[in-house]
């Protein structure tokens, strides 16, 4: 359903094609080019920003009308500030005439669209997969004709719209789509999601026009010196110059002069709305009133309320008459300046009538939403009735995934509730909203209301517990293990499920905190975590992982090795990686710890469940459309494939994640990045990435990143010799006993403390490296513990040691290490004279090491090779290395026979663009089919 329209220029006529072609023709032409890519299938997004009245909403009418003439299809939406407590309004506004075609989407988001907009039932989705849903059902539009989506008044979006859109715009490609968003400069901020989107900005007109402008909309010759004082005050504002002058008092036209405290130019454009309006009879402003109330424009809507108030129709002539509205089956005001003039200068009474009649004039089985807001307008004071209604609404908003209007409703049903334990009860709810919808710091002044009271037990120890929450997501450092405890504590006796899943969650703070948590380590909490109730049985994954992680701290690594085992065993479902059933019936609480999972499988050197896990937590965001959470699964499963060797869809990956994040508007995740610059042994990337990531980390208090940062600097200097630099990396994450970390630096640390010449160093790590590698008893593990304890081995003992390692991980996933145990194996044999056993071993590595693209190390085993007097043969360049990242993820699924549709879905991405990114694997690769593709080598 259309908003109202506001026009900066007004409706119609001589004065508005003024004000959308005077001076603008450079917006014009860039907008004209904008038109042109979308057309030849260059799809892209523009936000035009500037003052009110400055003539956004004029270039958006000359985009339209540009459009139209050249054949795009044209849907207009117009945010409105009422509407931005309404999930999703601004986004099914714009989507209207687009749904008839929501049937040709895949089931997963013909179903999120539709929970969305509340026309199904269904689990609250993920947002970004609506947004997926609303870029694919703007794409099939575009199929039929080139689609030109403007919004206007992009500062009053709801928050829910305003990511979707965001979204779109940054994830469109080849759809033969153009987005323009226009809004307004003022002390509101730009909507985060829509940050980083070509902008164009709109100034005031140059002199010349100006004075052309002013002239146009004089009807009589002006005193010089007023023409001279409003040119100077309107400072270009094409508004500003049409307004005053055939608005202002007459002895403006005398030669009279603003007073000193005059407004500013937007205000001073509102406050002309307010006297215009301010002159009008007493019925003809209620009911302007009311239309500024209402915000959906619906002429319908209006007329009931009116005459709920007593207004006949005839009233609203004197308005039209003023050029301040205009009404037939739509309510069309002049400008958006107008609207909120009329609202803003009403009395708190006749707002309070007007809300009332459109709450009685909106039908609560069709719209029960703006209904409950309208009678929340309409209270003075506090009303439960109106309070439950808010709450029920917030309900509702929150099942189609408005979390944010959820949190907004909320907090007003908070505000209007009497009972003062309620009220604390529904602030708790709200804040718990707010901080689910990210904004945490907006959280903390309804945990204050809360905290006022009264709460009962249960309630208190969740106010700690979502207050440790905020603190955690807001800094990361210290303090939110210790609140977590004490939340834990306090819910302990009365929810023993929750308390434990509380202490978990203190264990995972303690961990990103690492070394700069304090006193908080995971030793620590581990301590305190002993008191946690017992599990109730079956125990669950989260308590296995509770129970296994306090055991590693309090009682050593080898006691905890059987119950991280079951976890990691009961999370992966007893399922083969390739099992039909994995994944199937965790709760969400068992898949939020994939993650930590993750860090707990390679803590054991499980090369099978690390793996299993991280796939099964990528595939589960995936499938689910979960955006906000796939970024960092995929960062995670990009990490393990560099150590199963495969970095070149570690790469892909990669490349996805940060597509991805930059689509979402959400910052990078380095840490993917780093681990594989530093085993591409790209020296200056990875020491700039590390640098970055130090800085950060530190700034944020999150230690665990330090830990992650020292091993991939210890893997990079091992590749390139640099020993010394790899023993000091390797070094703190085993001295401080870092949850997985440790367990990946040991073998760094006895290769750098051997080639170091600090073999006392070597042999505490290999000491320490045994007892972890015989409990977790793991190909990987003992494959690791036999290839360190050959380096600080001498004659038949060391080739056995270094044959026993080539073996245990040849059974494991972890390719790369393989390979280093060639390598070594290799330097041993050179070293003791046996040229020959040497070449073979080192040979073989070489060629591993330089097909999965673990340069340094390769470059480290080619200068072994030479030693020996041979050549190492050079990489064969392969027809795949000319395509990027993504056309490479593009190819691999393809050729496995998935249609454009089904690699769409799975990238996020309209099958459009995917048949552009074919178009250019076809050419580079030189084939002329799908077919083709899969006869070819990619992997």
């Amino acid at each position: 359903m259309p908003n109202p329209v506001c026009d900066d220029g007004g409706p119609g006529g001589r004065r508005a094609e003024l004000v959308r072609i005077l001076g603008r023709r450079a917006e014009a032409a860039a907008v004209d080019r904008l038109l042109s890519d979308a057309r030849a299938g260059r799809s892209a997004a523009l936000v035009v920003r500037g003052e009110a009245g400055i003539g956004k909403t004029a270039l958006l009418e000359h985009a339209g009308d540009v459009a139209a003439a050249s054949g795009f299809r044209v849907d207009r939406a117009t945010a409105a500030e009422s509407e931005m407590q309404f999930a999703f309004a601004g986004l099914h506004q714009l989507c209207a005439t687009a749904l008839e075609r929501a049937g040709a989407l895949p089931e997963p988001q013909r179903m999120a669209l539709g929970v969305a907009f509340g026309q199904a039932a269904g689990p609250a989705p993920d947002r970004f997969l609506v947004g997926l849903a609303v870029l694919n059902l703007l794409a099939e539009v575009a199929e039929e004709q080139p689609l030109l989506c403007l919004m206007d008044d992009v500062q009053w979006l709801d928050e829910a719209s305003a990511h979707v859109l965001g979204f779109v715009a940054r994830r469109v490609g080849a759809e033969r789509l153009a987005l323009v968003f226009a809004i307004r400069d003022d002390d509101r901020d730009m909507p985060s999601p829509l940050i980083g989107l070509p902008e164009l900005r709109l100034d005031g007109l140059a002199e010349p026009e100006a004075r052309t402008l002013l002239a146009s909309g004089v009807p009589a010759p002006l005193d010089e010196n007023v023409r001279e004082r409003i040119i100077a005050e309107a400072r270009g504002n094409p508004l500003a110059l049409l307004e005053p002058p055939g608005n202002g008092h007459s002895a403006w036209f005398a030669g009279g002069f603003e007073r000193p405290d005059a407004l500013d130019v937007p205000r001073r454009i509102e406050e002309s709305f307010r006297r215009r309006a301010h002159g009008l009879p007493a019925h003809t402003q209620l009911l302007l009133l009311v239309a500024a109330a209402e915000p959906t424009g619906q002429a319908t809507v209006l007329w009931h309320a009116a005459s709920r108030l007593g207004i006949a129709r005839e009233a609203v002539t004197p308005a039209q008459d003023a050029g301040l509205v205009e009404i037939d089956t739509q309510v069309r005001f002049r400008h958006p300046l107008a609207r909120s003039a009329v609202y803003q200068a009403a009395r708190g009474d006749d707002r309070r009538r007007a809300h009332q009649a459109l709450a009685e004039a909106t039908d609560p089985d069709v719209d029960p939403d703006r209904r409950a807001w309208h009678r929340a307008q309409a209270v003075l004071g506090t009303d439960e009735d109106v309070a439950q209604e808010l709450v029920r609404s917030a309900g509702r908003a929150h099942a189609r995934g408005g979390v944010a209007a959820a949190a907004a409703l909320l907090e007003q049903a908070a505000a209007l509730t009497p009972e003062p334990a309620v009220r604390a009860a529904r602030a708790l709810d709200a804040a718990q909203a707010k901080h689910e919808a990210g904004a945490s710091q907006a959280a903390t002044g309804l945990l204050a209301v809360a905290a006022a009271g009264p709460l009962d037990v249960l309630g208190q120890g969740r106010l700690e517990l979502l207050r440790a929450q905020v603190v955690f997501h807001t800094t990361r450092g210290s303090d939110g293990a210790g609140m977590l405890l004490d939340a834990a504590r306090t819910v302990a006796p009365l929810d023993p499920e929750l308390a434990r899943d509380t202490y978990l969650q203190a264990l995972e703070a303690s961990f990103h905190a690492g070394r700069l948590g304090g006193d908080w380590t995971m030793a620590a909490v581990a301590s305190a975590a002993r008191a946690a109730p017992v599990a109730s049985s079956p125990a669950r994954p989260v308590d296995l992982l509770l129970d296994g992680l306090t055991t590693m701290f309090t009682h050593g690594y080898e006691a905890s090795v059987p119950t991280l085992r079951r976890a990691l065993d009961t999370l992966r479902g007893g399922v083969g990686v390739e099992g039909p059933g994995e994944g199937v019936g965790l709760d969400e609480g068992s898949r939020r710890r994939l993650w930590l999972a993750c860090q707990v499988a390679a803590t054991l050197w499980d090369d099978d469940a690390v793996y299993v896990l991280a796939d099964l937590d990528a595939r589960l965001a995936r499938e689910a459309g979960a955006l906000s959470r796939l970024p960092a699964a995929l960062n995670a499963l990009s990490s393990v494939l560099v150590l199963t060797g495969d970095l070149g869809r570690a790469a892909e990956l990669v490349a996805e994640e940060s597509a991805i994040r930059s689509a979402t508007g959400a910052p990078p995740l380095p840490n993917a990045r780093l681990i594989l610059a530093a085993w591409q042994g790209r020296q200056a990337e990875t020491t700039a990435l590390h640098a970055t990531m130090v800085a950060e980390a530190t700034g944020r208090g999150e230690g665990a990143t330090l830990g992650l940062a020292d091993v991939a600097m210890a893997a990079l200097h091992n590749g390139w010799g640099n020993y010394g630099e790899a023993l000091a990396a390797a070094r703190a994450p085993v001295e401080r006993g870092e949850l997985t970390f440790a367990s990946i630096a040991l073998p760094e640390l006895v290769e750098a403390g051997v080639h170091a010449g600090e073999p006392g160093r070597a042999d505490v790590a290999l000491e320490q490296l045994r007892v972890r590698a015989q409990a977790s008893g793991t190909a990987w593990g003992l494959g690791l513990y036999a290839r360190s304890r050959a380096l600080l081995s001498t004659g038949p003992d060391a080739e056995k040691h270094y044959r026993e390692a080539i073996d245990q991980l040849g059974r494991s996933r972890m390719a790369t290490h393989v390979a280093r145990a060639h390598l070594v194996y290799g330097e041993w044999l050179r070293r003791e004279g046996r040229r020959q056993d040497a070449r073979e071993q080192l040979r073989t590595a070489h060629e591993m090491l330089t097909g999965m693209g673990v340069d340094a190390f390769a470059a480290r085993a080619a200068r072994e090779l030479g030693a020996t007097g041979e050549h190492p043969r050079r990489r064969t360049e392969k027809p795949t290395d000319d395509l990027t990242a993504q056309e490479l993820h593009v190819a691999r699924l393809v050729a496995t026979g998935a249609t454009s549709r089904e690699v769409a879905a799975q990238l996020f991405l309209s099958p459009r663009t995917v048949e552009a990114h074919l178009r250019a694997i076809f050419r580079k690769l030189a084939i002329t089919s799908r077919r083709e593709l899969r006869g070819l080598p990619l992997g």
